[in-house]
């Protein structure tokens, strides 16, 4: 780490220490103009051994817990690195020197697992049913399907996932580790929209390391450092999808696809059907030879909103068709009573 670097780190830790409450909306909507400072910390966040690595975590633990929202996402945007970090430091026994990373994992964890009041939080999430049109699909297209999928939608059968009550955790261990990380991996892809294009090339990029290192695919990728296998769960894979198929149509189309193509590769060695199904199904829609650089900005998914005029069934009735019947019955009736 240069001189300059670390210089601009130590600045950004005794700023906030003086900065007046008031102040704090101003600095934190600045706070994400300053590229030297993210890229500095994520040189300190790499570097296990660092000195300002203790510091660095406390300062961001402060952020998260200050209640403004801008501070809170610039904690995290460096989530993925410092899963990454204390992945590398846990597979190479050298716990210790993780101490401070496990600290602001377990911190960002326990605040989000309550709500304000301190109550612990259940989130629910609603399956869409097919019988109700969307930007994605349309009933009519779906055939005898919709039929049996609007009969159930009228009786209430909507099924609801839910997530929680989490448990309050003071330490990492092999047992909790990953329903810890999945969870912060899921808050991350819930403010996936406001992450910089650098965290995601480091989600990318951390994705394919945690898949690959300790396999034979790790010297193909020329992946240097950590050579032990990596432990992970079928839940974390599956949050790290959902993380890099957003990658795919915001400007990192060519890291997204090495790492898609390294967690299947894994979940077949692995046999882990789940992050197998989510994977080859993007793979699947994602579209051939559209997107061939990686920093055109961000795009778009392009679905069909609305049904054309020929997908319309000759024999729907409409209000149209309803009064155009009408008129001819009256006028039939007109024309018979001339006669």
């Amino acid at each position: 780490m240069f001189t300059s670097e670390k210089g601009v780190v130590e600045e950004w830790l005794s700023e906030f220490k003086t900065l007046p409450e008031t102040s704090l909306p101003n600095y934190a909507t600045n706070l994400k103009d300053k590229r030297s400072l993210v890229s500095s910390l994520y040189k300190v966040i790499q570097e296990p051994q660092s000195e300002l690595l203790e510091p660095v975590c406390h300062q961001l633990f402060e952020f998260y817990r200050s209640g403004e929202e801008q501070l809170l996402r610039f904690t995290l945007q460096f989530l993925p690195e410092l899963i990454w970090c204390y992945l590398a430091v846990s597979a190479s026994r050298n716990v210790h020197s993780s101490g401070c990373i496990e600290a602001l994992l377990l911190g960002v964890y326990n605040l989000e697992i309550v709500d304000k009041q301190g109550h612990s939080k259940v989130l629910s999430f609603t399956i869409p049913s097919l019988s109700k049109p969307s930007v994605y699909h349309e009933p009519s297209s779906i055939g005898s399907m919709a039929l049996t999928e609007s009969a159930l939608s009228q009786h209430g059968l909507s099924k609801v996932v839910y997530s929680g009550p989490h448990p309050q955790r003071e330490m990492l261990t092999a047992q909790n580790r990953f329903e810890v990380l999945t969870f912060l991996l899921l808050c991350y892809n819930a403010a996936l929209t406001y992450m910089p294009s650098v965290s995601l090339q480091s989600l990318c990029q951390i994705c394919s390391r945690i898949c690959v290192c300790g396999y034979p695919r790790q010297h193909v990728r020329k992946y240097k450092g950590v050579s032990s296998r990596v432990p992970v769960s079928s839940g974390f894979m599956v949050q790290m999808l959902t993380g890099i198929y957003f990658a795919f149509y915001n400007g990192e189309w060519d890291l997204a696809q090495k790492a898609l193509d390294d967690i299947i590769y894994r979940a077949q060695l692995e046999l882990y059907p789940e992050p197998l199904l989510v994977a080859n199904a993007i793979k699947a829609s994602l579209p051939h030879g559209a997107m061939k650089s990686s920093k055109e900005g961000t795009r778009c998914i392009q679905v069909e909103i609305t049904p054309t005029s020929s997908r319309i069934s000759r024999n729907a009735v409409t209000s149209m068709s309803i009064r155009g019947h009408r008129w001819k019955r009256h006028a039939r009736r007109n024309f018979v009573g001339e006669k």
